[in-house]
């Protein structure tokens, strides 16, 4: 079996090539929900019934959470193929979830934050991948910043307070900002894990694919809040 240590050279060339398949299932999966989002916030009926069916809301809600947790439960049992499958599926059910933003935003807000979340996804994910940098430290600091978050939005489900609401929004964006870039280089340090073309290379591009998706949406969602103008 030949063991030979890659060259720095050639670790670059399979990091780029890995990142590329990264990036590519993401922005499928980002495509699949804005296109799914947008035909949902098409048909009256149909977003009718999602907003005002709270059971049919939340259990799309928990269908996502159950799929993200499946996946990444599984995901060194399953075939490449039956991942994406699931990742494409998880982003089209987001899509559905997702079209009650354009019931309450109007098109060019959604549209102005969308290209504001990309530069800002670009900058720190370009961050993460050519830093020298190790950024291992960021990632407990991020964790434990994230529940606080998650803790205080429930919190301020019944205070409905105003003042926590934007320091909750605020909170999250600095959050999601350096997962960005955290977890691009968590990803970059995953390419050389596994066998080029392999399986298990497949997979890891598509559960990175899927953390960049969270961190893209989960950001998008809270910069809606600041600059999406309410119809």
């Amino acid at each position: 079996m030949n063991t030979r240590k890659l060259s720095n050279l050639e670790i670059e060339v399979v990091q780029a090539a890995f990142m590329s398949k990264v990036y590519t299932w993401m922005s499928g999966g980002l495509a699949i929900t804005g296109l799914i989002a947008m035909w949902v916030a098409s048909n009256e009926s149909l977003v009718y019934n999602i907003v005002t069916n709270r059971l049919l809301f939340f259990g799309l809600i928990i269908g996502e959470v159950l799929l993200v947790g499946y996946l990444i439960t599984v995901i060194s049992k399953i075939s490449a193929q039956l991942a994406g499958i699931i990742f494409t599926g998880y982003a089209a059910l987001n899509g559905v979830t997702l079209s009650v933003v354009f019931l309450a935003y109007t098109s060019a807000s959604i549209a102005t934050t969308f290209f504001v979340t990309a530069g800002t996804f670009a900058i720190m994910s370009i961050y993460g991948y050519y830093t020298k940098k190790d950024l291992t430290s960021w990632g407990s600091l991020l964790f434990m910043a994230l529940i606080g978050v998650v803790i205080a939005s429930v919190v301020n489900l019944f205070m409905q307070s105003e003042m926590l609401y934007w320091i909750i929004t605020y909170a999250g964006v600095f959050v999601f900002v350096g997962l960005t870039a955290y977890d691009t280089q968590k990803i970059k340090r995953m390419s050389t894990a596994s066998e080029v073309g392999s399986e298990e290379e497949s997979k890891g591009a598509i559960i990175g694919a899927l953390m960049l998706y969270l961190d893209f949406i989960n950001l998008f969602l809270l910069l809606l809040r600041i600059f999406g103008d309410r119809k």
